[in-house]
């Protein structure tokens, strides 16, 4: 039999195949969703002029003193300055009227808002006199220049994901563009002669092909793209020419399913039919130490415009295929498109990220490491618990997903996962109260 190996030395054997993708610049229409590559400063000063928070009427400040309500001092007004105008200087003595936004005239330090004047608020035609019935000072109402940002500011780094807000903020100090990570493309290929679509009449010895949604919906939250979804059958010609196909647009291929040392697993036998540098598949199998997802696999397809595309073949039970996306095909996501530890941006993912206290005790499988879906929870109540667990480390509970633990078949309690708990190889059972790590999972 085979020796397990760890799961680090996994992942690096992994890793080690991949390089990270060219990204490119991009229109900020185009970028939400995409990860900047790199560090960005102001082009321009937000605001890029001095305008007017209110609607209302420029003034010099000096020309409102001692108004009040009972003893306004009139002033004539000069101009009128609507948004996306450039205005006239302000003559000293006069107002403008002006509106939100607008830039401020030179000449003028306040604003004096339209509801403290006597002129009634909305569309109305620019009046020959004002009173203001409220003294300005330097500065009332007035958004000044850059006193958000200023121009050569920072404004964001490399490894921020655009959102519509950060997309706004690139807007609005100047960009029109940005550099930002490849996306990284990603094909989707589940074995089993015995999958069948989702809500398709089952057969006796059928299952629904619920992994290829699984993956695809993985995928997507990487933030990468799922660019198709196939299925092959168990055999190793059928499998070859699905790959072969999944290639042509993929940056990765990831399968799941026929990792095992069943006499029926399509991809060992695909692997043991073709060897050699020449073959257009090749592939390595492994055991890692690790419940649930032991049995895994990688190596590359050869496109057919003579691309090596990297594999990595997971096995077909759901929550392996989520516990292996989670710990080895994420942080693989994570190097091609460059946000990973080797391009100095983010640590990888899929690594513990939490800690919190088992709220209550299972058994663990000798001698390799165990990934259980969580869900957080309040702490247990009775007497089988100490008070002195709660020793102000304010950590949270959390108890398995499913009565049954790690079972890597039980995909209908997934949805209830928040985390995976992650419990070292030498660990024969855990204990109500113990400290364990988890890994959030990306839809928590």
């Amino acid at each position: 039999m085979a020796q397990m190996i760890p799961l680090e030395d996994y992942v690096s054997q992994v890793l080690e195949a991949l390089s990270p993708l060219e990204g490119g610049r991009m229109p900020l229409g185009r970028a939400h969703g995409r990860v900047l590559a790199e560090d960005v400063t102001a082009a321009v000063p937000v605001p890029p002029w001095t305008n007017s928070a209110m609607d209302g009427y420029a003034v010099r400040a000096k020309d409102t003193t001692g108004a009040c309500p009972q003893t306004p001092v009139v002033l004539p007004v000069s101009g009128d300055v609507p948004a996306g105008a450039a205005p006239r200087p302000l003559a000293e003595g006069t107002a403008q009227r002006i509106m939100t936004g607008a830039m401020l005239p030179e000449g003028a330090n306040a604003v004096v808002k339209v509801e403290d004047t006597d002129q009634a608020p909305g569309p109305h035609p620019v009046p020959q006199r004002v009173e203001i019935r409220a003294a300005a000072s330097s500065g009332l109402n007035v958004r000044c220049a850059g006193e958000d940002v200023a121009a050569g500011d920072p404004v964001m780094a490399a490894g921020t994901r655009l959102s519509a807000t950060a997309i706004s903020a690139l807007a609005s100090v100047g960009l029109g563009s940005v550099l930002v990570r490849p996306q990284v493309r990603v094909a989707v290929v589940s074995t089993g002669a015995e999958l069948r679509d989702a809500g398709q009449a089952l057969e006796p010895g059928t299952i629904p092909d619920s992994n290829s949604l699984l993956l695809a919906g993985l995928v997507a939250e990487q933030g990468a793209a799922c660019t198709s979804v196939a299925r092959s059958g168990d055999t190793a010609d059928a499998l070859a020419e699905v790959l072969r196909q999944a290639a042509a647009g993929a940056d990765l291929i990831v399968t799941s399913g026929g990792v095992s040392a069943g006499a029926f697993d399509p991809l060992t036998m695909l692997a043991q039919a073709q060897r050699g540098e020449e073959a257009p598949v090749h592939l390595d199998f492994v055991k890692v130490a690790m419940q649930p997802g032991k049995p895994q696999g990688h190596g590359w397809v050869l496109a057919d415009s003579g691309r090596r595309v990297p594999i990595i073949c997971l096995p077909g039970n759901p929550v392996s295929v989520l516990v292996s996306f989670t710990t080895i095909v994420a942080p693989a996501l994570a190097r091609l498109a460059g946000q990973d530890a080797a391009g100095g941006a983010e640590p990888l993912p899929g690594r513990p990220g939490l800690t919190a206290r088992a709220a209550v005790g299972w058994r663990t499988p000798p001698g390799r490491r165990q990934h259980v879906p969580v869900r957080f929870t309040e702490a247990p109540t009775g007497s089988g618990v100490s008070s002195g667990l709660d020793d102000g480390a304010g950590l949270p509970w959390v108890t398995p997903t499913h009565r049954l633990g790690s079972g890597s078949h039980l995909v209908a309690s997934l949805p209830a996962a928040q985390a995976l708990a992650v419990v070292a190889a030498e660990v024969e059972a855990v204990e109500v109260g113990d400290e364990l790590p988890l890994i959030p999972l990306s839809a928590s």
